[in-house]
């Protein structure tokens, strides 16, 4: 189903101001790695925000997924006091890992040992 208009420009404005909660709360660099947000899709209603994380360098990302949802509440808490004049209700968030970048890696291995091959023959 396509994303609404309105849909985007909360998606956004949730991105934006989480990207801003995890700069204060330190989860933007941590364990000797990166967390950035990738993307923010939210749903029909807007009472659901799923949050796409980009792990780089982090040990254990399911652990560190772990750690967040623990800090649901107050990381909620601060997302609602930034969006209340925008939002009615402040949607409920998600995390989820993005591994799009582990498939770009894993991509360009293959195509690495492709062009190896090529060059062998």
């Amino acid at each position: 189903m396509q994303e609404t208009k309105r849909q985007k420009q909360v998606g956004q404005l949730v991105q934006q101001e989480l990207s801003d909660i995890f700069l204060r709360m330190g989860f933007n660099v941590t364990e000797g790695g990166m967390i950035s947000i990738s993307s923010v899709k939210m749903t029909p209603d807007l009472l659901e925000a799923r949050v796409y994380l980009s792990m780089f360098q982090i040990r254990s990302p399911e652990e560190m997924l772990e750690k967040m949802n623990e800090r649901m509440g107050e990381i909620r808490g601060a997302l609602g006091n930034r969006v209340a004049k925008q939002l009615r209700r402040v949607p409920y968030v998600n995390f989820f890992l993005d591994d799009t970048l582990d498939h770009v890696f894993k991509m360009e291995e293959l195509f690495k040992k492709i062009n190896e091959d090529k060059d062998k023959k």
